[in-house]
């Protein structure tokens, strides 16, 4: 009896085109969607068999992890959902609320932090809510479509982008998640279905915007998934990852790393 491969994404609009009509494959897949640190955590515990993980979890299964080649959320310069939200410069900020929701630009915000900033500011895991999290901290790491949706100049505040930040740093694209599982979760089938999947996804990104924002914010939505976002997962884009895990090794984010592996 063959069961679908139970797949878990990330309910936010850049992960869309990488999921695109993947609801009329479900002889392939069954998808269920998720913040991208529940993804993680499903993926680790075996309730799913492929995850859309954020990057930095990659190092923390408990077994080594294949991704699927050539697929990844990826930014070359500033992402746009990705930020820092603060009444003050970067060098003068002591605490920071950071999204629940996120693994990986938890794990940049640290190495940028060291790296960029010149800041050891501490840290409070909070839900991403930017009143609450701004009364508790001095400033609020978002992810998403929280952090793109946002109006901050409306309510006075500056955004710091990580991807802009991470460039500047690196000159490389920054990998924020890709998909992977346990070698053996997918079929050589099922890896080319992802595959055609991305390039579908991503010649649809203008209808994939207009259904997932809505009339008012569908604008922002096509440009952020034609200007900020790219699905591409090559050679820079290895690079920049592989810079990532050793940054994320140096200032303790994780205990150790090892290569990207591939299906």
């Amino acid at each position: 009896m063959h069961h679908p491969v139970r797949l878990g994404a990330v309910d936010y609009l850049n992960a869309r085109p990488l999921v695109y009509g993947l609801e009329l494959k479900s002889d392939l897949f069954s998808v269920r969607f998720d913040v991208p640190s529940k993804c993680a955590a499903l993926l680790h515990e075996g309730s799913i068999d492929i995850g859309m993980i954020p990057s930095i979890e990659y190092l923390r299964g408990r077994e080594a992890y294949r991704i699927v080649p050539g697929c990844g959320i990826i930014s070359s310069g500033p992402v746009a959902s990705v930020a820092l939200f603060t009444t003050k410069p970067v060098e003068q900020i002591h605490s920071i609320a950071a999204d629940t929701s996120s693994r990986t630009s938890t794990g940049l915000l640290r190495v940028l932090c060291y790296e960029s900033f010149g800041i050891d500011p501490a840290v409070v895991p909070m839900p991403p809510r930017i009143d609450d999290m701004l009364v508790e901290c001095e400033a609020a790491l978002l992810i998403g479509d929280p952090a793109l949706f946002l109006d901050h100049a409306a309510r006075g505040l500056f955004k710091v982008d990580l991807g802009a930040a991470w460039a500047t740093l690196t000159g490389l694209p920054f990998v924020w998640a890709f998909w992977a599982g346990r070698p053996g979760a997918l079929t050589d089938s099922a890896v080319e279905a992802l595959i055609h999947t991305r390039d579908a996804g991503v010649a649809a990104s203008d209808e994939i915007a207009e259904a997932y924002c809505g009339p008012e914010r569908a604008a922002l939505g096509r440009a952020y998934l034609r200007e900020n976002i790219r699905y591409a997962l090559g050679e820079r884009e290895q690079a920049g990852l592989k810079r990532y895990y050793e940054l994320a090794e140096k200032h303790g984010v994780v205990e150790e790393i090892r290569a990207p592996e591939f299906y």
